[in-house]
């Protein structure tokens, strides 16, 4: 468990500043970059209830969850908000992810990221649903040394700024917020391709008021969750041919009509080079799986939460060369393709400590089994090219 309290000013060395998850492609809430491994979210009771009463089974399919972390808002010296975690060991400022670098190097301020936004979307600020985002200059590292240039997802950053607005509208610097420390699911990937997917065909959790429940159902309605159970919430895919990632967002995903949503899986597994139907069986393998175990978690309803499906945009020599499937780590799940649920704000269970249902529910959560069940057979006749 990570310590509960920011250091005070003359300890700043030791604390953490958090940076924007640059590979955040879906989600309304700011997730944030701790280290190279672990990112953190803002703390919600009922999430954290989950994580600490997480079914055995379901382990191998949630990020791992690190412990909670006091955070803090400041203001730099050019006026620039930032939210500081602590205590940890100091963050490594020689080096690193040029993604860190990215965002230092940027130096966002309020008015720079409004004025961005604005610009990309006039009118309001949504991002554009086909987007392919990439730098202006190279990078350089702490040496002046150039490094090799990426492309990034400009949703983390949506995210962020709406946060820090929130917290910077309602409270002062002083105050103390608590996050979620969870496992960074991509840090083994160096392009990560990952498709945000909302599962089950309600969105609205039983603490939602009438207004909220009213909103959530048209969304259903009007979108693919409600005629197979899964929608699509966010998606980067990379690039070789350009060397960038091209994005989707929510409002993209909320258009689709069924057929438009099994397009857009092919297309997350269309690389600019050639299309990887190598990874089609793992994927299907490893959502059976999860299958498996969401049949047998009786009063668990996952309500709002997402469904990750990742793989690297980087292939292995031996899957590029050969068409084959990446080498196998254990079980059904080769290295480098994953299925991971996220985002439990709104989950509940028989038994939870903020469980605002005093009635559990019956059973298995079956719109959830319905979404994973369409998206299993849509995967299923794309490898038969159907």
């Amino acid at each position: 468990m990570v310590g509960q309290s920011p250091l005070g000013p003359g300890e700043g060395s030791a604390a953490v500043l958090l940076q924007p998850f640059v590979h955040q492609v879906g989600g309304h809430t700011s997730m944030l970059t701790y280290d190279e491994h672990t990112v953190c979210k803002p703390l919600v009771l009922q999430e954290l209830s989950f994580y600490e009463s997480l079914p055995l089974a379901m382990r191998q399919f949630t990020p791992q969850y690190k412990g909670i972390v006091s955070v803090h808002l400041k203001k730099d010296s050019l006026g620039n908000l930032t939210l500081i975690a602590g205590p940890s060991l100091a963050p490594d400022s020689a080096g690193g992810d040029p993604a860190v670098a990215l965002w230092h190097k940027c130096k966002w301020s309020h008015t720079q990221v409004t004025k961005t936004f604005k610009d990309s979307c006039p009118g309001k600020m949504l991002l554009r649903t086909d987007l392919q985002y990439h730098t202006d200059s190279l990078l350089e590292d702490a040496n002046g040394r150039q490094v090799e240039r990426k492309s990034y997802n400009p949703w983390g950053l949506h995210c962020h700024q709406q946060h820090l607005n929130r917290m910077y509208s309602k409270h002062n610097e002083n105050k103390l917020h608590q996050f979620l420390l969870l496992e960074n699911v991509v840090s083994k990937c160096s392009y990560p391709c990952i498709l945000d997917l909302k599962m089950g065909t309600r969105q609205h959790g039983d603490d939602a008021s009438e207004e909220k429940k009213a909103r959530h159902i048209k969304k259903c309605e009007q979108s693919t969750s409600a005629s197979l159970g899964v929608r699509i919430c966010g998606m980067q895919v990379y690039q070789a041919d350009t060397g960038h990632f091209l994005c989707k967002d929510k409002y993209y995903g909320r258009k689709l009509s069924p057929e438009g949503f099994r397009q857009t899986l092919r297309q997350f597994l269309c690389t600019g080079n050639q299309l990887r139907m190598d990874l089609l069986e793992p994927i299907v393998l490893r959502l059976k799986a999860l299958l498996a175990v969401i049949r047998k978690q009786s009063t668990y309803r996952f309500y709002s939460s997402s469904l990750l499906i990742i793989y690297d945009g980087q292939e292995h020599k031996e899957s590029a060369d050969h068409h084959l499937p990446f080498p196998k780590t254990h079980g059904a799940n080769p290295s480098r393709v994953d299925v991971r649920m996220i985002d439990f704000a709104h989950t509940t269970f028989k038994g939870s400590k903020s469980n605002p249902n005093p009635t559990p529910h019956d059973g298995p959560d079956h719109g959830y089994i319905f979404g994973l069940e369409n998206l299993i057979k849509i995967l299923q006749s794309l490898s038969e090219g159907k």
